[in-house]
């Protein structure tokens, strides 16, 4: 009997599908031996000639359309479950993959930092973790710009910036050719910015001599007359803490503010103090934070011949390791890289003159001029935009200068191997990740001993309120730095602080993971510098152009800026 067409081409596919080896799949043996069955040779091909073939040759067709939607969805879960096994074979290979090759040693620093550790080495973490908690783990790892700029992508943008400050030079030269008929090579400036400067050196010594014997005096006492079988211990650490606390508000709080404000330090000096000053001051709180609750468990359980204080030594090292986190032990590079430091601080300097020549042509002109005028709505507008581009630089190179070459040349010249000061903050497309990557250094130490802590005084009810206290603390100290800095109160960093900080933080958060939120970041971040440069440049020419004669206490909070009005004949 002669098939139709149609007929013999389907046992044809029937056929070529069976012939075809099948893979072995120990998991679905009933899978295999149904489809097995069903496409057994004969068998199948006689039951369709005898079963489905009508007296006028023609097929059942809808018997033939059920077979074919089995075997599809068949077919289908098999291939499910040969896709799912392959992504998992995949997967451990390019996990066994990235381990063997993280155990590889990089070529570019062979000597400085270690391959991944071994079992042994693990069980040393111990000492970089505090023992009576969680806490901020210390690992070995490069900063992230290092390991960008071995790109040569990412690299030519730092060449764009070099290829700026020479241009930002050349300007400023031959303008100065042509106005004074010869090369001026005089940086006026800088000179005034770190004006009384043996004087700033003698304050910094003081402060952290101070610093450095003070706090660990008071805790080791305290720490002595714990371990002896002395009697009101609760009045004792009431006394010392007393004692500690009185040491940071007025050794450490009172007297740097009251040298640099007696003495008029210029701002560049003013900074120095004031940011050592607070530096110390969390460094201090750091070292008794993590070393009391040590003691406290000694005495609790026993379990030793005495406490375990520091050594002097070790609080030494902690002063001027890059981290606001005190460690008895922090991974440490074999050796120095001197050729690396030397880099790194004439990037400092580099930076340094890079930010003179910004203000020099870009600030200083502009707010001159601008400072001849009323307050009006027009000029502001125009004042925030054209403060935009100094703005910019100013962040990008205060970051550059700081984060990444001041705290890496320290971190060189001390061995330490932890070099997270910042991670991908311009990759942020939400503000609260933005304050997370920013200064790694300083959230830490906000994290740990202002929200942690305030999480554990309030037993966990209160988050919110901790988020809140973060950036009123964080607020307040950026708002201090710059009014003693400046020399006039003008809370601007405060208020951006305080409204649209926490508002972006909470509308612009976590969840925002699109391109788009990261350009709505950047320009909000640019907007911001623009606004910071503008306001204060010109509350910076208002308060010399308009001095108070007899200033009250109201006067002195009031922008000088929104009323002062200099005559043309001053220029």
């Amino acid at each position: 009997m002669c098939l139709p067409t149609g007929m013999e081409s389907e046992d044809d596919a029937i056929l070529r599908l069976r012939s075809r080896a099948i893979p072995t799949m120990p998991t679905f043996p009933d899978l295999k031996s149904s489809l097995d069955g069903e496409l057994s040779p004969g068998k199948g091909q006689q039951s369709s000639e005898d079963n489905h073939i009508t007296s006028n040759g023609r097929i059942e067709v809808e018997h033939v359309i059920s077979k074919k939607l089995q075997l599809k969805k068949k077919a289908e879960y098999l291939k499910s479950d040969l896709m799912r096994q392959f992504d998992t074979q995949v997967n451990d290979f390019m996990d066994s993959l990235i381990e063997e090759s993280t155990s590889l040693e990089p070529a570019p620093v062979p000597a400085v930092f270690s391959p991944p550790m071994s079992d042994k080495e693990r069980s040393k973490l111990r000492h970089f973790r505090p023992p009576h908690g969680e806490g901020k783990l210390f690992v070995s790892r490069r900063s992230l710009l290092d390991e960008l700029f071995e790109v040569n992508h990412i690299r030519t943008i730092y060449h764009m910036f070099i290829a700026l400050l020479i241009l930002f030079i050349l300007s400023t030269l031959v303008v100065d050719f042509i106005d004074e008929g010869r090369l001026v090579l005089e940086f006026d400036l800088l000179v005034y910015a770190f004006g009384q400067f043996p004087l700033v050196v003698c304050t910094w010594i003081c402060m952290f001599l101070s610093v450095l014997f003070i706090p660990y005096t008071l805790f080791y006492l305290w720490a002595q007359i714990h371990s002896g079988s002395h009697s009101h211990l609760r009045l004792y650490s009431l006394l010392f803490g007393t004692l500690f606390l009185l040491y940071q508000a007025l050794g450490l709080g009172f007297l740097p503010t009251y040298t640099v404000v007696t003495n008029s330090f210029p701002p560049a000096s003013c900074f120095i103090i004031i940011l050592e000053q607070v530096r110390l001051m969390m460094k201090a709180h750091s070292f008794v934070r993590e070393n009391v609750p040590r003691v406290l468990a000694w005495c609790k359980e026993k379990n030793g011949p005495g406490p375990v204080v520091p050594q002097v030594s070790q609080y030494l090292y902690f002063l001027f390791a890059p981290t606001l986190i005190y460690r008895d032990k922090y991974p440490r590079n074999p050796v120095i890289r001197w050729g690396y430091v030397v880099s790194k601080l004439l990037q400092v300097l580099g930076c340094l003159f890079y930010a003179y020549y910004v203000f020099v042509r870009l600030c200083i002109p502009q707010f001159r001029s601008i400072s001849l005028q009323l307050f009006d709505l027009r000029a502001m507008v125009l004042c925030v935009f054209n403060s935009i581009l100094p703005g910019v630089l100013v962040l990008f190179l205060g970051f550059f200068a700081f984060l990444h070459c001041w705290l890496n040349a320290f971190a060189e010249m001390l061995r330490f191997a932890d070099r997270m000061f910042y991670k991908d903050w311009w990759n942020s497309t939400s503000f609260a990740n933005y304050y997370r990557t920013w200064n790694v250094v300083v959230h830490d130490w906000l994290y740990y001993y202002v929200y942690r802590d305030f999480l554990w005084i309030s037993q966990k009810r209160c988050r919110p309120a901790a988020m809140l206290f973060v950036f009123t603390v964080s607020a307040v100290v950026h708002e201090y730095i710059l009014a003693i800095c400046f020399g006039f109160f003008y809370p601007v960093l405060f208020c951006l602080f305080m409204c649209f900080g926490m508002m972006f933080n909470f509308i612009l958060h976590d969840k925002r993971k699109g391109p788009i939120w990261n350009i709505i970041m950047w320009t909000s971040l640019f907007l911001g510098q623009g606004v910071i440069i503008c306001l204060y440049s010109q509350e910076w020419y208002a308060q010399r152009y308009c001095p108070l004669k007899e200033p009250s206490f109201f006067e002195l909070l009031k922008p000088r800026s929104w009323s002062c009005e200099r005559p043309d004949d001053r220029l």
